[in-house]
């Protein structure tokens, strides 16, 4: 004999083992503001203003366990933005390993809305992950296919339309201020360094003869400061429906 509703029996079942946490109404921050290449990670750094309330699973589950329960009954799987505001209040106070959340990143966060909802990049991204280090969590990218164990936090939520008024960070970066500070970067930090080297240090006419090379090498030396430091960027606040740019 077969029961057609076993499965939904065993689903319920495994949701009643689920212990879940209340988180309301709030405001939390995500990304960098510091875009150095190698110490640096994806930015703006932003804030989220989450206008829901909603409820986290307490514990971590296996990935492949989370995907199995939000296809049969509707529940997702935790945004970065949901995901943060939990760990900030201290409500996600331990865990294990790597839990990977909805959201998934190109290269920066330009063009998120910052409502709570996943930022889904288009073309190739990255996951976006939590990786606990004994009792903190810090952000990790991860792509899809990476061969580590996975974890993941089910979140449950009114069905509600998106807000067409939610606040937005601009699609792109504004690329005339970060020319204006690569350029300053180099002149101060590539540029004048090397022709005051040359000056104390070179043969006499060296600087006459030698200027395209010195310039050349100030400028590949501020290129590559940029490896480990870059000034600090703006954070983008939330404001109504509008995101504003605040040192």
């Amino acid at each position: 004999m077969v029961y057609p509703d076993r499965g939904a029996r065993l689903i319920g079942e495994e949701l009643d083992t689920i212990e879940w946490i209340t988180v309301g109404p709030g405001s939390t921050y995500i990304g960098s503001n510091n875009r150095a290449i190698i110490l640096g990670s994806p930015g703006p750094r932003h804030e989220v203003s989450i206008q829901y309330p909603y409820e986290i699973s307490k514990e971590a589950l296996s990935l492949p366990e989370v995907l199995k329960l939000s296809d049969s009954t509707g529940l997702s799987i935790s945004s970065e933005s949901e995901w943060q505001l939990a760990y900030d209040r201290g409500l996600i106070t331990e865990g294990t390993g790597i839990e990977v959340l909805q959201d998934r990143i190109s290269s920066s966060y330009w063009g998120k809305v910052c409502d709570g909802r996943p930022f889904l990049a288009d073309g190739p991204n990255l996951e976006i992950c939590r990786q606990w280090v004994r009792s903190k969590a810090t952000p990790k990218y991860l792509p899809s296919d990476a061969k580590v164990p996975k974890l993941a936090r089910l979140v449950r939520r009114d069905i509600r339309d998106p807000n067409p008024m939610a606040p937005r960070l601009p699609k792109n970066p504004p690329r005339r201020r970060i020319i204006f500070e690569e350029v300053s970067i180099i002149i101060l930090l590539g540029i004048i360094p090397s022709f005051v080297w040359a000056h104390f240090n070179a043969s006499p006419g060296y600087i006459e003869t030698g200027w395209p090379g010195l310039i050349l090498g100030g400028v590949i030396l501020g290129l590559l400061s940029g490896l480990f430091w870059r000034p600090k960027q703006q954070t983008w606040w939330a404001e109504g429906s509008k995101m504003f740019p605040r040192r």
